[in-house]
């Protein structure tokens, strides 16, 4: 482990707190950026062999790699890797040992506890779009200390796809993600048309991190641009938020402290949140996209 606390300075910790996410430059090592790329070139190269959804399975059985729609050998569309630290050693170690872990321990009281992990890659030219959510609604815990990393494989840029979030959403209300009783992954259309207005781009070099706060809005567009966008996602939260409904990602390191003890007590907020319908598929994106939301 690297050294716990003041990885952020206190400014960093009071806009996390005012606006639900921060942006940080050089989040992981040069070292371990090489590794994950390397790492990724690898497996996008083993998916243009295939036409469908592949890999050893999860601990819940779905296919390891998503494959989006308009891939092919010719132009690959890997869109998913599901708890790539399952895998590589060069994510595992990204999600035990970069300063990123430090970074949520700052964010969280000193403590950071494992829950899923995965990469959301947009090749050059795919179609892959994610619409508006609250990650809150995929993942409800006790209370809401939970931070999603997002860490910037590639550049991210406007043209690439790059994360858009609206500043200051997670003090507001927690939108439903159905449709009537259809879980669909997305808010409604017009809370969605209110968030794309006031919606903020999140753009900054490979190797940089978004630290996000779990209840903030947040979507992005395709990949209209030649470069890549890849982002490694890890999820953590603090030692006493447990989870209250089933892990959309099961994984053989969930619940693991990375920074900082366990908690034997589960910290209660009052806090009124649906309980999400667990994907059948590969992915996330093909429960928005069978619900017209991708």
């Amino acid at each position: 482990m690297t050294g716990e606390g003041n990885a952020l300075r206190p400014e960093q910790v009071e806009a996390f707190k005012r606006d639900g996410y921060i942006v940080v430059e050089e989040a992981i090592s040069r070292a371990q950026l090489a590794a994950a790329r390397a790492q990724m070139d690898a497996w996008v190269a083993l998916s243009r062999a295939h036409q469908a959804p592949f890999g050893e399975p999860t601990v819940d059985g779905k296919p390891r790699f998503d494959l989006a729609p308009e891939h092919c050998a010719e132009t690959p569309a890997l869109r998913r890797v599901n708890n790539p630290s399952d895998l590589s050693q060069a994510f595992e170690h990204i999600m035990r040992e970069s300063r990123v872990a430090d970074m949520v321990a700052d964010l969280l009281g000193g403590t950071a506890k494992f829950h899923h992990c995965k990469i959301n890659l947009k090749l050059p030219r795919t179609a892959t779009e994610v619409a508006f959510h609250q990650d809150f609604g995929f993942t409800p815990h006790t209370n809401d200390d939970v931070v999603t990393a997002l860490i910037m494989l590639d550049h991210m840029t406007e043209e690439n796809g790059c994360l858009s979030v609206v500043p200051g959403s997670h003090k507001g209300p927690m939108h439903s993600l159905f449709d009537g009783e259809v879980f669909t992954g997305f808010v409604a259309e017009e809370v969605a048309a209110q968030a794309a207005r006031a919606a903020v781009p999140v753009v900054g070099a490979a190797g940089g991190a978004c630290l996000m706060h779990t209840c903030t809005l947040h979507g992005s567009k395709a990949n209209a641009s030649a470069a890549a966008r890849g982002l490694y996602i890890a999820v953590y939260s603090a030692a006493d938020a447990y989870p209250i409904a089933p892990n959309p990602m099961p994984n053989p390191n969930e619940g693991q402290m990375i920074r900082g003890q366990a908690s034997r007590l589960a910290r209660l907020e009052p806090l009124a949140v649906e309980i999400p319908q667990q994907p059948k598929r590969a992915s996330f994106f093909a429960v928005q996209e069978e619900a017209g939301g991708g």
